[in-house]
């Protein structure tokens, strides 16, 4: 198949604009947004995006999850497309860029497709998956996770919010549940282009991230039980103290990941304490470890260790132990074909680039298991993400999205 040639790129002006006019739906309390998944703001956005897509000349189709499909035609009707995209839900404190920028990169490239006059053998099919932050309604990659069969959709619409509210009746609510089968849709590759949520790429000075692996993770949620008691007329020696308990572990945890750099890490990031009283010595925490690594072998070894040796400290400061894995996937190794493309499309336009695994999950992690997948990511400042001061350069969004077209085209094939 024939490359693109190195002058085609997208209009870089014209992503940042649509990046700073999604952002005014849902606008966060300092700069970011809090566009949740199946809110009003939700709803809203997608509604803006659908019709720059349609604007575009996309046909639109939505599925029962409602994962969102903008088809730009191809000239081969037998040619399964190539998919391109991300998500627009946001985290309640979120960035102006995690996921949107994977969309609106997509749609760029559509556009500029356009402008151009390009005509691709395969048809091209934008994206916004739903939820996949999982911040109102977990777990993370929810809607993709049904796509690719690793979640059943029924269980998936029982999940419910803080408030009580089902997922199944707030996609009705807001009116996006399609009617089209999820997962029924065949793709040829799917390319996303994200932020790192890292500070590697601005650390080595390097444009493009190349994104060979995901890493997979191990939630396991561990109970440790003591005694509550007087902190004041409690003498020392006769104590049993959870949160020892919780600190040891802490440090068990975190020499366990230290171990094993710069292919892992590990941390607790949820505690509940209780009863949480200034006076009362805790009579039980419940917390959460999050082991990572691309390697399962290693991901595995870490949460082994980890179980065979916290019952142990907890006896020693005669404590209860308990634990259950409450979350997990397995590493992804992206298609070589797919990452090929990318890493060849970086070269070609003269952009600095670099391998990394990705440490966050995006959807397609899930993706992945039914198709040829890849990733592109581009610098965000300090690494920030998640976070409302989250930002990232007009010339880094360019850059990744000139990246994206190409192995998309490449992939998609110009017809000449």
């Amino acid at each position: 198949m024939a490359a693109p040639a190195a002058n085609m790129k997208i209009n870089g002006d014209r992503l940042w604009d649509s990046l700073m006019e999604m952002a005014k739906i849902g606008p966060g309390v300092a700069g970011g947004n809090n566009r949740q998944t199946l809110t009003d703001e939700d709803g809203e956005g997608r509604k803006l995006f659908q019709k720059w897509c349609e604007g575009a000349g996309c046909t639109m189709g939505v599925d029962s999850m409602g994962n969102m499909f903008a088809r730009r035609e191809g000239t081969d009707p037998d040619a399964l497309p190539v998919y391109v995209g991300s998500h627009l839900d946001t985290q309640p404190t979120g960035g102006k860029y995690d996921g949107v920028l994977g969309v609106l990169a997509g749609l760029e490239l559509v556009r500029s497709l356009n402008d151009m006059n390009v005509k691709t053998r395969h048809p091209i099919v934008i994206t916004n998956w739903t939820n996949e932050e999982g911040t109102r309604f977990a777990p993370a990659m929810l809607a993709s996770g049904v796509f690719a069969g690793v979640l059943e959709e029924d269980w998936a619409k029982d999940r419910v919010d803080a408030e009580g509210k089902r997922f199944g009746d707030e996609l009705k609510r807001i009116g996006w549940e399609g009617d089209e089968p999820v997962g029924q849709r065949k793709m040829h590759a799917m390319f996303e282009y994200h932020i790192e949520q890292g500070p590697i790429l601005e650390a080595e000075d390097k444009l493009i991230g190349v994104v060979t692996h995901g890493q997979g993770l191990r939630w396991v949620e561990c109970t440790v039980t003591g005694k509550g008691q007087h902190t004041g007329s409690t003498p020392m020696y006769m104590r049993k103290n959870a949160g020892r308990g919780l600190a040891q572990i802490t440090e068990l945890v975190h020499e366990i990941a230290m171990q094993h750099q710069p292919n892992a890490v590990g941390a607790i990031g949820h505690i509940d304490v209780y009863p949480n009283s200034r006076n009362i010595i805790p009579e039980k925490v419940v917390f959460t470890v999050d082991f990572r690594s691309h390697f399962l072998d290693i991901m595995q070894g870490m949460v082994d260790e980890m179980m065979e040796k916290a019952p142990g400290i907890c006896k020693e400061l005669g404590l209860e132990f308990s634990a259950e894995v409450v979350g997990q996937f397995d590493p992804p190794a992206f298609d070589e074909k797919c990452v090929s493309a990318v890493r060849n499309a970086a070269e070609r336009l003269g952009y600095s680039h670099m391998d990394i695994v990705s440490g966050a999950g995006h959807d397609a992690c899930w993706i992945n298991k039914v198709a040829p997948t890849a990733m592109i990511m581009c610098p965000c400042v300090d690494g920030l993400s998640h976070n409302e001061a989250e930002e990232i350069s007009k010339e880094w969004a360019t850059a990744g999205a000139d990246v994206l077209m190409h192995a998309v085209v490449e992939t998609a094939e110009i017809v000449e």
